[in-house]
């Protein structure tokens, strides 16, 4: 996995909206080189989670650090939220070409690299794909090349919310697989959202569950599902409805 090394610190962390806290995390450390997924109902907060930790939005309450440094309006500054990327659950794709988009953010930072756009495009099952408009793809397609555009940049962070959400079996194998490689091969620290306990089971490290905004536990994705400690967790693991 990884070395142990928090990236991220979570202490007492809340977010809310008109009056409401819709997040309220007492504590969570993210560590260097593990996949880490987030499970749990819709509205529990999940999504909340990853846009503070992609520096999206300020929290209302609470101490995030990245790197050890606190996040505050002054930090991170551009070169450290760049070590982070997201990749949405219905990406915006450019009018442009499906090369083009993968390229635009190396374009933005000075770089031309049309060998890394195609190696990785070639890895996604994307190469047959390079020139047609991107607007024209599929939905599996179009993830397969936000997560392409995210991937391309080596960020240390890779943030996934729900990436593979209404797809098909081969675009979800598509993507799962190549999240594992790049963990494994580049140890880029990988959090997925998602609502799929089977997606958890086969790809996270750790694996914890978010309800009504709290992180009701987080373990070994083995413990996790095979011995689970809270009885919410049991519930949702058997799929029970829980708020």
């Amino acid at each position: 996995m990884g070395e142990d090394k928090a990236i991220y610190t979570v202490r007492n962390l809340q977010q809310g909206y008109n009056g409401r806290i819709v997040l309220n995390v007492a504590s969570l450390d993210i560590l260097a080189g593990e996949i880490l997924a987030i499970i749990g109902p819709s509205g529990a907060g999940k999504s909340t989670l990853l846009r503070l930790l992609a520096f999206l939005e300020r929290p209302l309450s609470g101490q995030l650090t990245f790197y050890n440094q606190p996040v505050s309006d002054q930090w991170p500054d551009l070169a450290a939220k760049r070590r982070v990327t997201m990749v949405f659950q219905r990406p915006q794709l450019l009018r442009r070409s499906v090369h083009e988009n993968v390229a635009y953010g190396l374009a933005l930072r000075g770089q031309q690299a049309s060998h890394e756009v195609n190696t990785i495009l070639t890895a996604l099952g994307l190469d047959h794909l390079t020139h047609v408009p991107a607007h024209t793809l599929s939905g599996g397609e179009a993830q397969r090349v936000a997560l392409a555009r995210a991937l391309v940049l080596k960020p240390d962070v890779l943030l996934l919310d729900e990436p593979t959400a209404n797809l098909d079996p081969y675009n979800v194998n598509q993507i799962e697989q190549f999240i594992q490689q790049v963990n494994q091969t580049q140890r880029t620290t990988v959090v997925i959202v998602t609502h799929t306990i089977f997606q958890a089971r086969r790809l996270a490290h750790r694996t914890g569950l978010l309800l009504n905004g709290r992180l009701v536990e987080l373990s070994p994705t083995n413990i996790f599902f095979e011995r689970p400690l809270q009885p919410e967790t049991a519930a949702f693991i058997r799929g029970d409805i829980v708020y």
